[in-house]
């Protein structure tokens, strides 16, 4: 099972989140930015940026493995490589 920890810091137009990835074979880190603007599109604001993340997380753990995963990206680049991504995301929050 992975262990996933997100820890947030605010700015005037986005959020970035810093990810960390923890299973049985070690540790991952990441850096994702979630625009504001994004952000209030997919949750309506009913999650915290933390939330939202963590459940991107899951859904991207659930088609590759954390270590094809980059290290650094904006959250709306999932929906470039997985188009269900939105509505999905959607869907669990």
């Amino acid at each position: 099972m992975t262990t996933i920890t997100v820890q947030q810091k605010e700015f005037p137009d986005h959020f970035q989140c810093d990810v960390q990835l923890k299973d049985n074979r070690g540790a991952k880190n990441f850096t994702v930015t979630v625009q504001k603007t994004d952000y209030e599109r997919l949750t309506g604001g009913r999650v915290s940026p933390e939330v939202l993340v963590k459940k991107s997380f899951e859904f991207l753990l659930e088609r590759e493995p954390k270590e094809s995963i980059l290290s650094r990206f904006d959250l709306m680049v999932i929906g470039r490589y997985f188009p269900e991504y939105e509505q999905e995301i959607k869907n669990r929050l």
